[in-house]
């Protein structure tokens, strides 16, 4: 969330991607840093014992997530 919210600030576009178990750090991370509503797009928990395939799988079903909070404009 950090990197996301540093990257925004220096005007490159970005999304911070979370597993749902992480969502609310994620939250807590952006009002610390003075955007309370940052967009976060989000995947399904955990990631680290994933294969390399489950976790295509997950990227797939994020990336439309991403596209959309990338283009909010």
């Amino acid at each position: 969330m950090h990197d996301a919210i540093s990257a925004e600030r220096l005007g490159i576009p970005a999304v911070g991607v979370m597993t749902d178990r992480f969502l609310p750090t994620a939250r807590s991370m952006a009002a610390t840093l003075g955007l309370p509503s940052y967009p976060v797009a989000c995947i399904a928990h955990p990631i680290s014992d994933n294969t390399e395939a489950e976790l295509q799988i997950k990227a797939d079903q994020v990336v439309d997530q991403v596209v959309r909070l990338l283009l909010r404009g």
